[in-house]
Formats: structure tokens, C-alpha cells, sequence
């Protein structure tokens, strides 16, 4: 099986990571590093990475003014606590992207809200 590991830049990781664990409702922890941090399942499988604007060489990652944050991505997550995960969401954020809806194509309600670094973060019920 191959498995993507969903990299972002962000300005502050380990802030974003706690807004992350918020969001999923995961237990607090610290990331690994102060420029990288992984947000790990329950069973082990990595949902997101957040790595610090500038923390190395990579040439995508160097600075938020060489690229807009979220500009082409969607960071889409399906969850099986979808109620739980909307009074998580409207508890991070002051207004919704996008509102509580049921998507035509997938059948499923779907909502969606802004990190703390501008990306566009897509949570959907399985």
C-alpha cells in the first residue's frame, strides 16, 4: 500500500500542531522538532505534516511570500465523528468557510475552515 505523507509549510509548527489536535480531537502532545512535526492516527498512519517556512533547503518550503499557502491544495479529511468534529472546528475558528452541507457527488455532509496559516481544510463524515 503506498501512503502519502500531506506536507505543509507553516509559520509557527508547534501552534499549528495543537490547532490540528484540536481539530481532530486528539490528546496534546508536542511535536518532534520545532521546524517539523508529523500528527500520527490512533493506528499509526501519519494525517498531516507540518514543517516551519524556511527550515531547510527545500525549494517549495522557503518562504510563505514565494508562494500563497493553500493556493492549489485541499487538505481534505474524512472522519467517523463528524458532529464532534464540526463543535471542534466552530470552537478554533470565528466563521466557517463553508458551512455544514451535504456534498451531491459523495452523498456525505462535508464543512470546511481556514488553519491558522491560511490553508483551506475540507472535513467530511465518512
Amino acid at each position: 500500500m503506498i501512503r502519502p505523507w500531506t506536507i505543509i509549510g507553516v509559520a509557527d509548527v508547534a501552534n499549528s500542531f495543537r490547532w490540528y489536535q484540536s481539530l481532530f480531537g486528539q490528546k496534546a502532545s508536542s511535536p518532534a522538532h520545532d521546524y517539523f512535526g508529523q500528527l500520527v492516527d490512533s493506528d499509526g498512519t501519519v494525517l498531516l505534516c507540518l514543517h516551519k517556512w524556511g527550515g531547510h533547503d527545500h525549494p517549495t518550503l522557503v518562504s510563505p511570500d514565494l508562494a500563497e499557502p493553500g493556493n492549489g491544495l485541499l487538505l481534505f479529511f474524512r472522519v467517523d465523528d463528524f458532529e464532534q468534529a464540526l463543535e471542534r472546528a466552530r470552537a478554533l475558528v470565528l466563521k466557517l468557510a463553508e458551512e455544514p452541507q451535504v456534498n451531491p457527488n459523495t452523498g456525505t455532509r462535508e464543512f470546511a475552515l481556514l488553519d491558522p496559516d491560511g490553508y483551506f481544510v475540507m472535513i467530511s463524515e465518512l
